[in-house]
């Protein structure tokens, strides 16, 4: 028999052992455990948390922004090079009328506009965006986390805090934010949550990334006339398409801001040159009232079309260096009537993993470029598909038959987050298997969920 097919025999091993049982010393670096340092990045004071799959540095100075993110060598996060190790504290922004955009990841409110009290100008800086946080950080029996608490800002009546929090077995990224009213009356604000991630091409920065991807699955019964909505920018920018249902964002180097009311829980951010990925999830509510009705929007950093003082039009900041390579994934909270004293809380989870610019989705268990695909013969099955996973562990493939009685459980090969998933595996299944479904289980043995199900394709049969 070859070394590639599971036999029948091992059903039993399966269902009434944990496969992983002897395999996760092998599986967990000896460095896993999350660390809690300080430290200095890019000339800033930063905070750094690392375990074996991912580092985070936080700079609390800079509006408790997470700077960066490096998973497995690749850096996901914008910096802006032109602050590199400078801060302008929000005062001075505010004298002037500038933002000082230092890139990484933050907290904003929503809606944004300059016409009253209820809405945040966002045009220049101000200290929920550039004030000093706080910062607490402690190593835990599961994992390392950071808590920031931002300044009180009495123009929108809001403070900030955040929990960044990894753990010791997994690349996954967990975040807590909160929005407490600090005045004596009642406000109202929505929370977002702003990624800006790096879109230069990674073996020169001079020019972009010309593969570069971001997706989020379209609303069917969507408010908007083409599933999504161009709030800024050429309407008919190529860089925006609906496919296979999902809102496509193929970046381009133009200026542009676009509205989705995804239903889905989730963005996904693709490096097709690099094939690293990002996911970031979110709780979808139900009937909640979203800023624009919009969940997601992305803005694409690059040159816009204005109109000089001749009133002829011109393409503004033809530069890299005066509008950078960077995209903003952002994630918007329902706008929450908040009373005196009262907070509202907001938790997304990122999770870094490999995937390819053929992505088609993502699963329980990690994103899925080519979908799990099952053809038979005779008594054996090759199981296919290509995968990027969210945790180090083992793959199972679970067999039905045509009542939904499940077979058993044959234990597949291990997977880390760090590794493209190319399956190509044939087992040994009795012949009433007509379905198969593809889980993860993690280290600890426990069912991270599915990648995908299959019908079984069998030789003369239709599927």
């Amino acid at each position: 028999m070859s070394k590639n097919i599971l036999p029948l025999s091992l059903f039993a091993l399966a269902l009434f052992c944990c496969p992983l049982a002897g395999q996760a010393q092998a599986l967990i670096p000896a460095s896993s455990l999350c660390q809690v340092e300080s430290t200095t990045f890019d000339g800033w004071k930063a905070e750094r948390l690392a375990n074996a799959w991912v580092t985070l540095d936080i700079v609390p100075q800079l509006g408790g922004r997470l700077m960066q993110v490096m998973f497995g060598g690749h850096s996901f996060l914008f910096v802006n090079p032109r602050y590199k190790g400078q801060y302008f504290p929000p005062s001075e922004g505010a004298a002037k009328g500038r933002w000082f955009n230092y890139g990484g990841d933050k907290i904003w409110p929503l809606p944004e506009g300059n016409q009253d009290e209820q809405h945040w100008p966002g045009a220049w800086s101000d200290v929920l965006d550039d004030g000093q946080y706080s910062l607490t950080a402690s190593a835990q029996a599961s994992g390392c986390v950071v808590h920031l608490e931002g300044p009180p800002d009495p123009i929108t009546g809001l403070q900030y805090s955040r929990d960044i929090r990894l753990g010791n077995d997994s690349p996954q990224i967990s975040f807590h934010a909160v929005m407490k009213n600090i005045t004596g009356h009642p406000i109202r604000w929505s929370m977002q949550s702003v990624s800006q991630y790096n879109t230069s091409d990674p073996d020169n920065s001079q020019t972009y990334n010309h593969d570069f991807w971001a997706f989020t699955p379209a609303n069917p019964t969507s408010a908007y006339l083409d599933q999504y909505h161009v709030r800024a920018g050429p309407a008919d920018d190529p860089s925006f398409a609906i496919r296979n249902g999902l809102f496509t964002l193929h970046w381009l180097y133009l200026q542009d801001e676009v509205w989705i009311d995804s239903t889905g829980g989730w963005v996904a951010v693709v490096d097709g040159l690099t094939k690293y990925a990002m996911v970031e999830r979110f709780r979808y509510h139900d009937g909640a009232h979203y800023p624009g009705k919009a969940t997601v929007i992305f803005y694409t950093n690059g040159p816009s079309l204005r109109l000089n003082a001749q009133k002829m039009p011109e393409l503004a900041a033809f530069n890299p260096q005066d509008t950078p390579y960077y995209m903003e994934a952002e994630l918007n909270s329902p706008l929450v009537r908040l009373e005196p004293g009262e907070s509202y809380a907001m938790g997304t989870e990122w999770f870094p993993t490999r995937a390819e610019d053929d992505f088609v989705t993502v699963a329980d268990a990690g994103v899925i470029d080519q979908p799990l695909a099952a053809s038979a013969t005779g008594d054996k099955v090759l199981l296919s598909g290509s995968f990027g996973v969210f945790f180090s562990g083992q793959l199972a493939a679970y067999l039905y038959d045509r009542r939904g009685v499940n077979l058993g459980v044959i234990p597949l090969q291990q997977v880390s987050p760090l590794d493209l998933l190319n399956l190509h595996q044939v087992i040994q299944v009795l012949p009433s298997a007509v379905r198969v479904s593809l889980h993860l289980k993690d280290l600890q043995g426990v069912d991270r969920g599915s990648l995908g199900e299959a019908r079984i394709a069998r030789e003369g049969k239709g599927r």
